[in-house]
C-alpha cells in the first residue's frame, strides 16, 4: 500500500500563500527598470530558482519591456546577473517565512502514526534549506528527507527530486508514494515520476492570497479563485485537489481503496 508522502515545502507545508520569493523576484526585475506583476511572478513557481527568473524572462509582455529598454530581449548573461542579485536576498528573508501553514504539523504527525514516511522537494536551493529546515524544525515539522532543486540533474517538473527521495527514504515502487504540492510544476513533478499527485488550493501559490485575505474574502470571490486554482491542478493532471493540507488524509484513504483494487497513477 502507501509507503511515503513527498510535500514540496513553501505554500504547501510552510509559507501559507508561498509569499518569501514573491517580493524578490519583483525588486531584482524592478531594479532593471521591469515591471513584473505578482500574477506573473507566481506563474513560474515551484521551479528552481534560477529557471524561475528563466521564465520569467521569457513572458512576452517582459520581454516587451526589456527591449525598449536595453534594446534587445533578455539573454542567459541577463538571467544570471538577475539570479545572483535575487539569491541574497533570498536568504535575508526565509527563517521568518518557514512558520508551517496550520494543519502542517500535526499531519505530519498523522502520517506517521499510520507508518508513512514523509519527504520533501523544493524550488529552493540546498544552501537555502538549510536556513529553511532549521527554523521549520523549532516551530515542529521535520521531514524524514529533504531534497534541493539544485541536487539533482534538473528540477521541476522533472522527477529527479522525486526519485532521489524514493531512494533517501528506501521506498518503492513510486506509485506507493504521493506528491502534494501547491503548484503545477508539483503536479507535474510527481506525475513525471509516476507517483499520485495531490494539489493544494488554500495556503498555495496557486490561490496566492494570505490567511488574512482567506478569512476576510467574500465567499463568492474566494470560492470562484479557489475553483480557478483547482482548474489548473486538473490541466495539469492532478489525480486530487484539497481545499487545505489539513485534509489530506481522506485522499490517502482513497488512494489505498483504489491501489488495493489494482489501480495505479
Amino acid at each position: 500500500m502507501l509507503k511515503a508522502v513527498v510535500f514540496d515545502w513553501a505554500g504547501t507545508m510552510i509559507d501559507y500563500g508561498c509569499f518569501a520569493p514573491l517580493a524578490v523576484f519583483i525588486e531584482v526585475f524592478k531594479r532593471r527598470g521591469i515591471d513584473v506583476t505578482p500574477e506573473e511572478a507566481r506563474e513560474p513557481m515551484g521551479l528552481l530558482k534560477r529557471d524561475h527568473i528563466r521564465a520569467i524572462c521569457r513572458m512576452e509582455r517582459i520581454c516587451t519591456q526589456w527591449e525598449k529598454l536595453y534594446g534587445k530581449k533578455p539573454d542567459e548573461v541577463d538571467v544570471e546577473a538577475l539570479y545572483a542579485e535575487f539569491e541574497p536576498m533570498m536568504f535575508t528573508g526565509l527563517e521568518k517565512y518557514a512558520l508551517p501553514v496550520p494543519g502542517a504539523v500535526e499531519l505530519a504527525e498523522r502520517l506517521r502514526e499510520r507508518g508513512l514516511k514523509i519527504g520533501s522537494t523544493t524550488g529552493y536551493t540546498a544552501e537555502m534549506m538549510k536556513i529553511v529546515a532549521a527554523a521549520a524544525r523549532e516551530r515542529g515539522y521535520k521531514p524524514d528527507a529533504i531534497v534541493a532543486s539544485d541536487e539533482v540533474p534538473a528540477g521541476r517538473p522533472e522527477p529527479w527530486m522525486c526519485y532521489e527521495n524514493a531512494k533517501l527514504l528506501g521506498v518503492y515502487p513510486m506509485s506507493a508514494m504521493v506528491k502534494v504540492g501547491d503548484t503545477v510544476s508539483d503536479i507535474r513533478e510527481g506525475k513525471n515520476a509516476g507517483m499520485w499527485t495531490v494539489g493544494v488550493v488554500k495556503g498555495g501559490s496557486e490561490l496566492g492570497w494570505s490567511r488574512e485575505q482567506v478569512a476576510a474574502a467574500d465567499p463568492v470571490l474566494l470560492a470562484q479563485k479557489a475553483a480557478e486554482a483547482a482548474e489548473r491542478f486538473r490541466k495539469a493532471g492532478a489525480h486530487f485537489i484539497i481545499d487545505e493540507i489539513g485534509k489530506l488524509d481522506e485522499v490517502l484513504d482513497e488512494i489505498e481503496d483504489r491501489l488495493g483494487r489494482g489501480e495505479r497513477p
